[in-house]
This record gives structure tokens, C-alpha cells and sequence, in this order.
């Protein structure tokens, strides 16, 4: 895939999510991990991971959201820039947020603010306090919401190009946290000025979320009837845009308040209105767990593809080393023996060159076959690349390594491949060696110990085995 290709990729995740499409999100983004991880394009396998975090996070699949936000922050802590540390931390605050983690919550926006005033993203640095002033009224800590509001604020007003409603979402946070601390002179004129802004004609969300602060106001003071008018505005707006979980909170305030004047009649209509609500959330939740079903099953599909080599359906270089790396990190507490055996076909060239590629794909995919059946279930074999292939045993020593080995030669050797009327006889090379021996703790490291064996292999004629 040329470069141009792959950036397109990228653009296309990006862009699907933008709009919504979760389900087409998450396999566009398993498509850019796997072509990622081929050609180790670090950046498009942390698009990958951040895009599909948000959309699992989308649809309510928390598990799977921070599986690939821990994906994400190793691989941006090896590879990626600080600009990737940061999209970490935005993403990671709406997961603590969403389980109301709010310790963690606040640890991850702190580290947002000081990595984002580092590299002078002043609309996330705004955001961040916004967000923590938001957590803070969620714990009642009113006078330090408003300062941290207040922050964000400042920041909104220094970010390019300037921002109106980056500055008007803070404004929300600075005018609860005086409605909350019974600042009422401030909070009215704030509330008033903010409900009547011109610019909410074109943010729809949140001039119901201005009307919701006005009836919080009203509430504040008393004042019921006006506080239920104010909610009923923010009711029409938020059903001109189908926010059905913010109908729910304010249709939960309009029965409140419905009790708070004495007027029955009218809660009765709106505990009706509730009722039908909840309904259809309850049926959007049905609809989004089929979603996350189907999501779940085509995961699995497009994983099980990205860790199986296509010609051969062995495991590919990248499962392998993932595999490995895991069972190695492992051995070191326990201190068993991890064995590595490495082949290669003796004169592979020569099947390719007189024969075409096509019978050479048929020797390898013999080979393949013919080892898969010599080996335990629990035993890992992958094709490396070209003819070479890896097999890992795990809780095996180096001696019982040797046996396998020359249990696959002995397997190779049995082989017997027609062309052209004639018989061919296949031949591999092998080295073996284990982690204990190699003091190896990595794959990358246990790999080339048994690589250097199997080219000892050769040097010796080849059809043998190398140990070390």
C-alpha cells in the first residue's frame, strides 16, 4: 500500500467516526492496525487504537474503550509524540468520567493541562479545566469549580483562531458554580445574557443546556413555575436533535418541578411523556447492544485474520512475537524454559526459479501442513516470512526442544511433492534454542539465538539441526 493510500485510511477512520458510524469505525480501524502493524506505521496504528477507543467508548463498550486506550498509551509511550500522549489523556478522562472515577478523573485532566500548555493547545487546555471544574461540581466543591472554570476560560480567550463557543461551553461551568455558591446577582445576569446569545442560534445543544442552567437558577430561588417554562425550552430543543439522554434528565426535573407547583394535571402528561421515553431509550439500548454484538462477532473475525498468515493459515510474525513477548515475561517469574525453533526449506530459490511461485507456494504450504500435524495443540507455529517459519514451545527444555525438532525434520523429510512426472524430495534447516541458555527475555532476543543456529545449520550442509 503506497503512502498516499494509508494516509487516506487514516483520513477515512477519522472522518467515519466524525459522523457516527461506529460499527464501520471499528473494522476500518482493525484494517488500518493490521496494515499498520505490517509495515510498522507506528501513526496509523495509534489512529487506529484512539478511533476505535472513542467508538467502543460511543456505544458503551467501556471494556473494550480502555483495551484500546492501554493499547494506545504503551505503543504512543515507545513510539508516538506528545501530540499522542495528549489524544490518550482526552480519551481516557470521558472513560473515567462515564464511571464516575473521579479521583482518576482529575489525575488524567491535570496531566492534559500540563502537556497541552507544552505544546500551546490552548482549546484542550480550556476544555480540561472546563471538564475539571465540571467534576468538581459534581462533588460540590463550588468555589474551586468556579476557579478552574475560570482558568479554562483564560485559555479559550488566548487559543487561535478564536473561538466563541469554546469560550461559551467554560461559560456554562462559571455560571453553575455561582448559581451553586448563591452568587445571585452574578449568576443572573450571566444566565440572562447567555440564554439570549445570538450565537446558540447555530449550537443547538447547547442553548438547551443554557435554558437547563436558567431553571437551575429559577429553582435556586424558588421560583418553580418559571424554572418548569425554562426546562419545557430546553425540552423542544433537545428533541430538535434527538438527545434522548438529555430528554431524560429534563423530563426528570419537569416531573420535580411539576410536584414542587401542585399542578397534577400537567405532571401527569409529563410522567407519561417520561414513561414514553424511557421506552425508547430502552429500545435504542436493545438496538446498541445488537450493535455491540454484531461489533464483538466481526472483531473476532477481522483479529483472527490479522494473526493468520494468508497463504498458509499458520500464525503471522506479529501474533507470534505478541505471543511470545507475553509467555517470556511471564517465564521470568516463573523461571521456565521457553524454546524457540527457527527452519527454513533448503533451496527454496531453486523451486521458485524452476519451477514458478506457484509450485513454491505449494512446497510451502506442504511444509506448513506437514509440521502443524507433527506438533501439540498447545504448541505455537507461525510462518515468518518467506519460507522461514518459528515454532515456540512453551515449559520445555532445551533437550525435549531438540526431539521436536528433529520430529519436523524427520516430518519434512517424509515429504514427497510431484512436477512434471517427477518426485521432489523437501529438506529444511533448523536451530533451536531457548531462553534460559540465550538469556534472552524478548522474542526479538530468543529469535536470533536460534536464527544463529539454523545458519550453522547451513554452513554444516543443510538438512540438520543447530543448537545452542
Amino acid at each position: 500500500m503506497e503512502q498516499s493510500d494509508l494516509i487516506l485510511l487514516q483520513q477515512k477512520v477519522g472522518m467515519l467516526r466524525a459522523e457516527g458510524k461506529y460499527q464501520e469505525t471499528i473494522d476500518a480501524g482493525y484494517k488500518l492496525l493490521e496494515i499498520g502493524m505490517k509495515l510498522n506505521d507506528y501513526k496509523s496504528i495509534l489512529t487506529a487504537y484512539m478511533n476505535n477507543a472513542a467508538s467502543y467508548y460511543s456505544i458503551g463498550a467501556i471494556e473494550e474503550a480502555f483495551e484500546n486506550i492501554d493499547a494506545h498509551k504503551e505503543l504512543s509511550d515507545k513510539h508516538g509524540d506528545e501530540a499522542d500522549r495528549l489524544g490518550t489523556f482526552n480519551i481516557l478522562f470521558l472513560l473515567y468520567e462515564y464511571n464516575k472515577e473521579y479521583a482518576d478523573a482529575k489525575r488524567t485532566l491535570k496531566t492534559t493541562i500540563e502537556l497541552s500548555k507544552k505544546l500551546s493547545h490552548y482549546n484542550i487546555t480550556s476544555n480540561a479545566y472546563s471538564n475539571y471544574s465540571h467534576i468538581l461540581l459534581e462533588e460540590k466543591d463550588y468555589n474551586k469549580a468556579l476557579e478552574m472554570a475560570e482558568q479554562g476560560l483564560q485559555y479559550a480567550e488566548i487559543h487561535e483562531p478564536k473561538s466563541p463557543i469554546l469560550k461559551f461551553r467554560v461559560k456554562l461551568n462559571i455560571a453553575k458554580s455561582h448559581i451553586l455558591l448563591g452568587n445571585v446577582k452574578e449568576s443572573a445576569a450571566l444566565v440572562q445574557s447567555m440564554v439570549d446569545d445570538p450565537l446558540l442560534n447555530s449550537f443547538i445543544r447547547e442553548k438547551s443546556q443554557s435554558y437547563i442552567l436558567q431553571a437551575i437558577w429559577y429553582e435556586e430561588q424558588k421560583m418553580y413555575q418559571e424554572a418548569f417554562d425554562s426546562l419545557t425550552e430546553a425540552k423542544v430543543l433537545a428533541e430538535s436533535y434527538n438527545d434522548v439522554h438529555l430528554l431524560k434528565t429534563i423530563q426528570q426535573k419537569r416531573c420535580e418541578m411539576c410536584d414542587l407547583i401542585g399542578d397534577f394535571e400537567t405532571g401527569y402528561l409529563v410522567q407519561k411523556e417520561y414513561i414514553e421515553l424511557l421506552n425508547e431509550i430502552k429500545d435504542r439500548d436493545l438496538a446498541m447492544s445488537a450493535l455491540k454484538l454484531n461489533i464483538k462477532h466481526r472483531v473476532a473475525y477481522i483479529e483472527g485474520k490479522a494473526d493468520r498468515d494468508g497463504l498458509t493459515g499458520l500464525y503471522n510474525r506479529n501474533y507470534i512475537q505478541r505471543k511470545t513477548n507475553q509467555w517470556l515475561n511471564a517465564a521470568q517469574e516463573t523461571g521456565e524454559s521457553i524454546v524457540c525453533i527457527v527452519f527454513d526449506i533448503d533451496s527454496f530459490k531453486s523451486f521458485n526459479d524452476n519451477y514458478g511461485h506457484v509450485y513454491g507456494d505449494e512446497v510451502i504450504k506442504s511444509v506448513s501442513k506437514a509440521c502443524s500435524k507433527a506438533l501439540r495443540s498447545d504448541d505455537l507455529i507461525g510462518r515468518f516470512g518467506g519460507d522461514e517459519f518459528v515454532v515456540i514451545l512453551r515449559d520445555t527444555s532445551l533437550e525435549d526442544g531438540f526431539r521436536v525438532a528433529k520430529k519436523l525434520l524427520k516430518a519434512v523429510r517424509n515429504l514427497t511433492l510431484t512436477i512434471e512426472n517427477k518426485s521432489t524430495t523437501i529438506t529444511v534447516s533448523m536451530g533451536v534454542a531457548n531462553n534460559i541458555t540465550s538469556n534472552a527475555s524478548d522474542f526479538i532476543g530468543l529469535f536470533h539465538s536460534a536464527d544463529n543456529e539454523l545458519y550453522k545449520a547451513k554452513e554444516n550442509g543443510k538438512n540438520q539441526i543447530g543448537i545452542g
